[in-house]
């Protein structure tokens, strides 16, 4: 073993990452069922929709209406009476409020269901194997260390999973993909989703240390634990290399 980088190869790290995206994927779907079941959302869910349901048979819309099979004129009296019915709903305060609460629900309960997901298997895994593997990685005998071969510490850890992977790689793409889903955002979601795309590819062949998003805002390293010496701080590192020092002295006096 010696003090050098060892870092992991691309296609250990591609595998560690999908296992590591199946379980995680896994986790937040069990997580959205729970803050699901918590929060109501079925019961607000259906009762928002029976409150548009009253609306539409009070304004004689047909619930399964097909706007394109209409002629003109059917169209016309279908469109006022859309016109109508949403503007009585917006006068009411129930209906707002039975509205707004499922969707806010429907933000909040994947964003909060994806967060639990990630500080699980990103941020306390890490913290319970002490060498900064996930479970992916723990399997294909990868870990991370600092830039200077010492031992990961919890700020970093926290860093890598909230800021790196929640909030900029996954947490932004989602949103963005929402958006355009919904029809409130184009081609410019599309060419920032690209983009981190894009900028992960550069960042690992760009970089000395292969590192992503993530790991150069946590100033961490994706490694070989077999071939890595790891320390547990800097003074275990200083103490190694004066030693190494040392010996070099030693040796070159003879």
């Amino acid at each position: 073993m010696n003090v050098d980088l060892q870092k992991a190869g691309l296609w250990k790290r591609i595998a560690a990452a999908i296992l590591d995206f199946i379980l995680l994927s896994i986790v937040a779907v069990g997580a959205c069922w729970a803050l699901n079941a918590a929060l109501g959302y079925d019961a607000h869910m259906q009762h928002a929709e029976s409150i548009k349901a009253a609306y539409e048979q009070e304004y004689g819309i047909p619930s399964d209406a097909n706007r394109a099979e209409m002629t003109a004129e059917e169209q016309k009296v279908y469109d006022d009476a859309v016109a109508k019915a949403n503007e009585a709903l917006a006068k009411d305060p129930e209906a707002i409020k039975a509205i707004t609460t499922m969707q806010n629900l429907m933000l909040i309960i994947p964003t909060f269901g994806i967060l639990l997901a990630i500080l699980l298997l990103e941020f306390a895994v890490p913290l319970l194997f002490k060498n900064g593997a996930t479970v992916g990685k723990f399997v294909f005998g990868l870990g991370l260390v600092r830039s200077d071969c010492v031992r990961v510490n919890p700020l970093q850890l926290f860093t890598r999973s909230l800021l790196g992977k929640y909030t900029i790689e996954t947490m932004i793409p989602v949103y963005l993909a929402v958006m355009i889903f919904n029809g409130s955002l184009g081609i410019v979601g599309l060419a920032v989703i690209a983009g981190i795309l894009l900028l992960q590819v550069i960042l690992y062949f760009a970089t000395r240390t292969h590192s992503l998003i993530h790991d150069l805002m946590a100033g961490t390293v994706v490694v070989d634990i077999a071939s890595q010496r790891i320390f547990a701080n800097d003074e275990e590192r200083i103490a190694f290399s004066k030693r190494l020092a040392a010996e070099k002295a030693e040796r070159q006096a003879y």
